[in-house]
């Protein structure tokens, strides 16, 4: 069954095409009857409300189609870039992956991510050039951009047929699956080049037999192309205009020939990951799964190993777009919903974590906002249904303060904001609205210095730990290693203090989360008859607390790395814009009478900038960005958080309210 089959993930910049594409795909399989329009909203995998009324997809959508006796799994991801989140934890359950690229808007930001992303966890990948009926479509220009922004290993298998109106579709520049009829000879003959000197690069028979200019042989050729695009060193290029069901067809064949079949054995112990959430009213929560090893049955209990709990499966679905299936088995290599169980979140890894590939941190959120409520006796559900909401995106990061009645969640950007009201009045029908966002700043040690606690009253309980504190390099987040033996402090409490300890750096002196330092427990001890397990739960946030206040911390700012491009124009006054804002750039390159500049950004200062952009270039200034790490703040900017909780450096006051909460 495995080898008969493809998991696939479609993945775009918006605007792209891509739901368009899917729903084509699904249309030319024979899987659905009629298509569907992003337009009108009646498209198979773009189904929440906010989806449709926005023409956008916000959440990964699994759909299964056969095509040509192989079953495919399709993911369609959301394309843009406040829904990284989604596109992160589609990534790892995709055996290959189709990018799509617009002929005339090429390589975008979004697209950029997604590729380097695809590029480190080496995902084979096909390019698929969509939009080629449009105005301004040119093959050969998207071709050279692809081949100067994402890799030089691009490489066109088909010369399209005309293009804007003319567009009629691609042939293959493979001699061997069709011959290129002489009138054509002429216009493909570009496109085959760049694919028969790529290719030749990667076999020392081509090689030779192109050098020598003899004929390549096709069927070496074809089987040295697709080795090449499973060892992610080739990039196959298709053309194609969705809208119009043309070069779907070529599309699909090419999942088949290029992209690989799932590995993994049925008879291996069970190892998969939660991916995606959702919560059905009737049957609760829904975990869909990729299944890498084993086999999972209806009624089978199953170790979740992230929480480290058995789950029992009540039931194992097949999803296609709206519609389910019980199938009641998922093998090694499907993918399918499982329904029971209650405690999973996204993310957990099922079983053995030895199958399971790593995670690739896409999305990472830069601004905090609080949720405002319309009615006070909305408060408890309000809360009720972020919580839920959080379950399926952990990146929101819920922060409730009960005390304060207020709850804060961490937000990519602006249209998550828009789409979060529309879920919650949608889905849970609660009117909400979201304050200013503000930037998320992190802290980090000024100095190196010792952190001690000895927590001997009230009895009973005896911990005492001290840790040495030491500031890391920037990106190394906490580093920690204990020095101290057994015998001195049990291998369990070791244990609790190491799990404690990134908890207590949640936050800071100034309440924000502290990162890149090295931790070091260099002395602790427990006491035969006095200690209690949950002493060192206590001792740990106290311990560590009193370490940064004896270091300081600094205070840390996020940063974007941008690409701009403007009229040449307008690029004094945007330099001089970019130096106000903190801004440092590389010197402007020209091109074609319009200005690039590449530089780093501080988040804090470029909220409202991409809106400002537009005003001052007349709407034709292009702003690309990505996240590029943290740096020291300048020593004017000071900002705190309010803490979440009691302070551990008021140790009686601290002790106090944790004893309560933990026998409570």
């Amino acid at each position: 069954m495995g080898a008969k089959m493809r998991n696939v993930g479609i993945f775009a910049h918006v605007d792209a095409g891509k739901t368009t594409t899917t729903e084509q795909m699904l249309y030319q399989s024979g899987h659905i009857r009629a298509l569907g329009s992003v337009d009108t909203g009646t498209t198979q995998t773009d189904w929440l409300d906010v989806e449709r009324e926005r023409g956008i997809s916000v959440r990964a959508a699994v759909t299964r189609f056969t095509w040509k006796d192989t079953p495919i799994n399709l993911v369609d991801t959301p394309g843009h870039v406040d829904f990284l989140s989604e596109v992160e934890r589609s990534l790892r359950v995709m055996d290959g992956a189709v990018l799509i690229v617009s002929a005339v808007e090429g390589v975008q930001a979004q697209t950029e991510v997604i590729w380097q992303a695809l590029r480190d966890l080496s995902i084979p990948t096909v390019i698929y050039v969509n939009k080629m009926d449009r105005i301004g479509a040119d093959a050969l220009a998207v071709l050279a951009q692809l081949q100067r922004l994402l890799s030089r290993q691009v490489v066109p298998v088909a010369a399209p047929v005309g293009a804007e109106a003319e567009f009629t579709g691609a042939v293959s520049v493979l001699l061997e699956e069709q011959v290129i009829g002489a009138g054509e000879q002429s216009w493909a003959e570009p496109y085959r080049r760049m694919l028969v000197e790529a290719v030749a690069e990667q076999d020392e028979s081509l090689l030779e037999a192109y050098l020598d200019g003899q004929a390549v042989d096709d069927a070496l050729l074809g089987r040295v192309l697709v080795e090449g695009v499973h060892r992610s060193t080739l990039f196959p290029v298709l053309f194609g205009a969705s809208n119009r069901g043309i070069g779907v067809k070529e599309l699909m064949d090419a999942v088949l020939t290029y992209l690989p079949a799932p590995s993994g054995s049925e008879e291996a112990p069970v190892s998969g990951v939660i991916f995606k959430m959702e919560r059905d009213p009737v049957m609760g929560k829904i975990s869909y799964v990729r299944l890498f090893e084993g086999v999972i049955r209806n009624r089978d209990t199953v170790l979740n190993y992230s929480r480290d709990m058995q789950d029992k499966v009540t039931q194992i679905r097949r999803v296609t777009g709206q519609k389910t299936e019980d199938i009641g088995v998922l093998k090694a290599g499907d993918i399918a919903a499982v329904y029971g169980w209650s405690r999973a979140r996204i993310g957990d890894v099922i079983g053995a974590p030895e199958g399971v590939p790593g995670e690739k941190r896409l999305a990472v959120p830069l601004l905090t906002v609080q949720v405002q409520w319309k009615n006070e006796a909305e408060y408890p559900a309000v809360v009720a249904a972020f919580q839920e909401l959080a379950d399926e995106d952990p990146l929101l990061d819920l922060q409730w303060l009960q005390d304060e009645r207020e709850l804060h969640l961490k937000v990519m950007g602006p249209i998550q904001m828009e789409v979060l009201t529309s879920i919650l009045l949608s889905r849970f029908k609660l009117e909400v609205s979201f304050g200013a966002p503000s930037v998320i700043y992190k802290e980090t040690p000024a100095s190196v210095g010792e952190g001690y606690v000895a927590y001997l009253m009230p009895k009973p309980c005896w911990a005492i730990l001290r840790f040495t504190i030491e500031p890391g390099e920037r990106g190394s987040g906490l580093v920690y290693k204990s020095l101290v033996r057994g015998e001195r402090l049990l291998e369990s409490y070791q244990n609790e203090v190491a799990r404690r300890v990134p908890e207590a750096l949640q936050q800071g002196l100034r309440g924000w989360e502290v990162t890149d330092l090295r931790v070091t427990l260099i002395e602790g001890e427990h006491h035969v008859w006095h200690t209690h397990p949950l002493d060192f739960v206590i001792a740990t946030p106290m311990g560590m607390m009193n370490g940064l206040a004896n270091t300081g911390t600094k205070l840390l700012e996020p940063l974007l790395r941008f690409r701009l491009s403007v009229p040449e124009e307008y690029g004094g006054k945007l330099m001089n814009e970019l130096v106000l804002m903190r801004g440092e750039f590389d010197a402007p390159i020209v091109r074609q009478e319009r200005m690039e500049l590449e530089g780093t950004l501080p988040v804090a200062t470029t909220l409202d900038f991409p809106a400002r952009l537009g005003s001052m270039t007349k709407g034709r200034g292009t702003l690309t960005t990505f996240f590029a790490g943290y740096r020291e703040c300048p020593p004017d900017v000071d900002v705190s958080r309010q803490r979440r909780g009691v302070n551990p450096l008021d140790q009686a006051k601290y002790i106090l309210a944790v004893r309560n909460a933990l026998s409570g």
